[in-house]
């Protein structure tokens, strides 16, 4: 085998000021069961994202056996640099070798964290393996990218799907309106044998991404109108069936809800069904249920000023809804789904909901409106109302319902709400597995008892009392709710992501938790 004249390898820390040299020499790799690059491809335009095993010191570091192949392959680059001093490597954190191999371009060694884990780290609500190849693998990709590398192989690390996900996640950019946008490198695995994996990975990752798309598009961009020729487009592709309502079908189901908080609007509301057919014809559906406000101004109960842009996001949890649809028809799951969105705008004008209106629902019952501003749970009332009639064997519904969630327990997790324990079980069990952190409220007859009991009419919608807003507004969509299993997940706290340096989700809006939507529909459908 021919060897290359020495070449310089240049190493940094990502967001360090410290640059350290050393002279290598690489030799020709011949692995013939990698993934080649483009022919076409400039050197310097290449990327090799392996990982190492290091301690909360970075004193002890063991390379992967792929990132072991590699160092013999460039006569140990890598290893001669973690000779360098103490602290080299650290977890979470990447050191970036330029021009090391004739093949592979420049190469990310990153750190994964320990390889043999123990019982305290399992007590954050995810698994801390995946979790840590997911950071692994988007802190390599991202280090990379910022080089102007356009062309990225990345190792499995023991987990393909969990490093697919990582690098999709992190190297996604919201540049819709950008005259000069930024290329998005090209994200490919190394090892052919964890493919299936990856490519599970890969479906996931960009369900969720698609979700970020819709949410951070501008208001004005992404009408009801707009997200449901969308949606319709990008699910009649997969052979999913999208039936845009309009106004007059919501009049002839009486969704006095929807057709109440739309009016104020001189956009018009839209109402999405969904139909995926993966299971046997005859078996009940799962119907997932997403609260798509497309701007919340809060109407005549206005909302302050700061931020308000953000409410662009409050259909959040349509866009969950279909982006995991989209996901669960690549996968081919052998089950059926009914995707049910009320879509609209709730915004202040003369022919706005008056705090005081009283309203009726679907299903006949009376809600006196005190705060225009707790819109959500009306359009998901007869949503939910509707959805009974897809006679389900479990109905989900998704909602950034509540700022009272985001004070409950931040950006951590998603609040959860259910009348199954198992379902809860099953859920908290795809969070854990995907990342997305579960926690469950109490659906007790209290909360129900604080929007009852009211002279002129059913229900109101804020209800008596102070404080436990979440578990109230839950309580009155339990008054909709199809009998039998139902979830409610309020996704307030998760909307946004404030993109930590380690974290694999950049600073916006997080397309949260559409994996973990996925990875339960998964579940359910083996179990069917």
């Amino acid at each position: 085998m021919s060897v290359r004249p020495a070449v310089i390898a240049i190493m940094y820390l990502r967001g360090s000021a410290n640059v350290a040299r050393l002279t290598v020499s690489a030799r020709l790799p011949a692995v013939v069961y990698r993934r080649n690059f483009s022919s076409d491809t400039d050197l310097t335009k290449r990327g090799l994202v392996v990982g190492a095993y290091i301690d909360q010191s970075g004193d002890n570091v063991k390379l992967t056996s792929v990132a072991d192949q590699i160092n013999q392959e460039t006569d140990g680059a890598i290893v001669k640099a973690l000779k360098i001093g103490k602290g080299f490597l650290k977890k979470g954190k990447t050191r970036l070798f330029y021009n090391a191999s004739p093949k592979y371009g420049t190469i990310a060694l990153v750190g994964i964290g320990k390889e043999e884990l123990d019982n305290k780290d399992y007590g954050d609500g995810v698994d801390p393996k995946k979790e840590n190849i997911r950071r692994a693998a988007a802190n390599g990709c991202r280090s990379l990218s910022e080089c102007g590398i356009q062309d990225i192989l990345v190792s499995a690390m023991g987990d393909s799907e969990s490093a697919a996900e990582g690098s999709m996640l992190a190297t996604w950019k919201f540049q819709e309106y950008k005259k000069k946008q930024d290329p998005i490198p090209k994200i490919s695995l190394l090892e052919e044998k964890d493919r299936d994996a990856w490519l599970c990975g890969i479906i996931k990752s960009n369900a969720q991404n698609w979700s970020r798309k819709l949410t951070e598009s501008a208001s004005n961009h992404m009408t009801p109108t707009i997200f449901s020729r969308e949606v319709q487009e990008v699910l009649g592709k997969k052979g999913v069936n999208v039936l845009i309502r309009d106004k007059s079908w919501a009049e002839k189901q009486k969704m006095g809800g929807l057709l109440n908080v739309a009016k104020g609007s001189i956009e018009s509301l839209a109402f999405l069904e969904i139909n995926y057919s993966g299971g046997n014809k005859n078996d009940k559906p799962v119907v997932l249920v997403g609260k798509g406000v497309t701007f919340d101004s809060g109407g005549i109960s206005i909302k302050p000023s700061a931020a308000m842009g953000e409410m662009r996001a409050d259909m959040m949890g349509a866009a969950n809804v279909v982006a995991a649809i989209s996901a669960i028809a690549d996968l081919k799951l052998p089950i059926n789904i009914i995707g049910l969105t009320p879509l609209c705008e709730n915004m202040p004008s003369s022919s706005a909901l008056k705090p005081g209106d009283v309203i009726v629902a679907m299903n006949g019952k009376s809600i006196q409106v005190d705060n225009t501003d707790a819109e959500g749970r009306l359009i998901l009332a007869d949503a939910l109302c509707y959805a009974a009639t897809f006679n389900p064997q479990v109905t989900l519904d998704l909602a950034t319902l509540t700022g009272a969630m985001a004070v409950a327990i931040g950006e951590a997790a998603s609040g959860v709400f259910s009348t199954s324990d198992t379902l809860w079980a099953d859920l908290e069990k795809a969070g854990h597995y995907t990342g997305d952190r579960m926690w469950r409220f109490p659906l007790w007859n209290y909360y129900s008892s604080l929007l009852k009991g009211y002279s002129g009419f059913d229900l109101c919608n804020i209800g008596k009392g102070k404080g436990g807003g979440a578990c109230t507004a839950a309580a009155f969509l339990k008054q909709f709710a199809p009998h039998g299993n139902w979830i409610h997940l309020d996704i307030a706290g998760v909307m946004k992501s404030s993109g930590e340096s380690d974290s694999y989700i950049s600073s916006g809006m997080s397309g949260k938790p559409t994996r973990a939507l996925v990875q339960f529909i998964s579940n359910l459908s083996k179990r069917s």
